[in-house]
């Protein structure tokens, strides 16, 4: 079986689970690792069996590479991806897609213009519990979808990871961080938006390392680390979503989708699993769903080998490009809107493919 060969840039804390799925994926194979601290590279090399230990540039470059996988920090994810493209490489990114929309449209551009693919993380919504609760938006079980909630409070980052810096720097905070797995449920459930609107703010102007070698050490905020944003689909229903990096507790759903026929309360959009939860209209009970299929792990990269897939049969990706810069742009406009104290408008739209096909699930066989 012909494999898509992948070169991976950024050998931090989450490119373990990416080349531990990656070499279980049938259609992938990791070929060489870059970080530009050399020695991360070569214990990743060593402890996954990857043939090459290149700089950026080479990797980039190298012959044998069909994608690069891009885990670095979101700062850095414009101009690798654009290099990348630029050399005739596809790309998957992790989320969000760049910092800035500007960054973003180019990418697709370029990508567009060289007939290359883009995607980008998340991929949770090819997983069991989202693509469950698409398939009972689909076949009527909550009747028409009129509204929708999606809540993302927690402490901040600095509580548990030892450089958090960038967490609070452009491109960081609770919605470029953690909004993209939200909005995407919401696209992938609801369809595309069409108009939002949103307040945002600054509650501590500095935050304090809790934990590794710069424990105690303060670091300033520079982005919204509360923002309460409102979204209107294209199908007329409406969505409200609030991230935040300044709740101690909570006790409040994931996401919640209201139908004119009943409720359904969706996992947490960051993992592939369950439980779905449907309470039909004249019910006071919530029952449990059966899930569509076996994505249940952390299947993180299950994008990456959709896209070798597509590569291999001709077919549209899943986590696409398309879909990373619709989420990028309703985030731009929560910022732009609570900037500017109006409604922005969306430039961008997004068409829904159908449901992941379960032979791309089960592929693999040393999960």
């Amino acid at each position: 079986m012909k494999k898509i060969k992948v070169g991976l840039i950024g050998c931090g804390v989450i490119s373990d689970i990416y080349l531990k799925n990656c070499r279980s994926f049938e259609h992938l194979e990791v070929v060489a690792v870059a970080d530009l601290e050399q020695v991360r590279a070569e214990q990743k090399s060593k402890e996954y069996g990857i043939p090459f230990v290149l700089s950026v540039d080479e990797l980039i470059h190298h012959e044998e590479i069909d994608i690069v996988l891009n885990l670095t920090p979101p700062g850095g994810h414009y101009a690798l991806c654009l290099q990348a493209l630029n050399a005739g490489k596809h790309v998957y990114v992790e989320k969000p897609l760049s910092v800035s929309l500007e960054e973003g449209k180019a990418l697709i551009e370029t990508a567009s213009k060289k007939g290359l693919l883009i995607g980008a993380a998340p991929d949770t919504l090819l997983g069991a519990g989202l693509q469950t609760c698409r398939a009972l938006i689909e076949e009527g079980a909550i009747g028409q979808p009129v509204s929708a909630t999606a809540f993302m409070l927690k402490r901040g980052p600095e509580h548990w990871h030892p450089n958090p810096a960038f967490f609070y720097e452009a491109g960081g905070g609770p919605m470029y961080d953690m909004g993209p797995y939200y909005l995407t449920a919401f696209i992938s459930l609801m369809g595309s938006v069409k108009r939002v609107t949103a307040s945002a703010g600054i509650p501590f102007l500095e935050r304090t390392i809790m934990t590794g070698e710069d424990q105690g050490k303060k670091i300033p905020v520079h982005t919204p680390t509360h923002i309460s944003g409102n979204v209107e689909f294209e199908s007329g229903a409406i969505g409200t979503i609030i991230t935040s990096f300044d709740v101690q507790a909570t006790q409040t759903p994931f996401i919640e989708i209201y139908g004119t026929e009943g409720t359904i309360s969706v996992p947490d959009p960051n993992t592939f699993d369950g439980p779905v939860l449907l309470n039909r209209k004249g019910s006071d009970e919530w029952v449990e769903q059966e899930l569509v299929s076996d994505a249940v792990e952390n299947l993180r990269g299950l994008g990456i080998t959709d896209m070798a897939d597509a590569l291999l049969n001709g077919r549209p990706h899943l986590a696409s490009g398309d879909l990373a810069y619709h989420v990028l742009e309703i985030m731009h406009g929560f910022h732009e809107s609570s900037s500017l104290g109006k409604h922005y408008e969306m430039h961008s739209s997004y068409s829904r493919p159908a449901v992941v096909k379960q032979t791309l699930i089960s592929g693999g066989n040393e999960r």
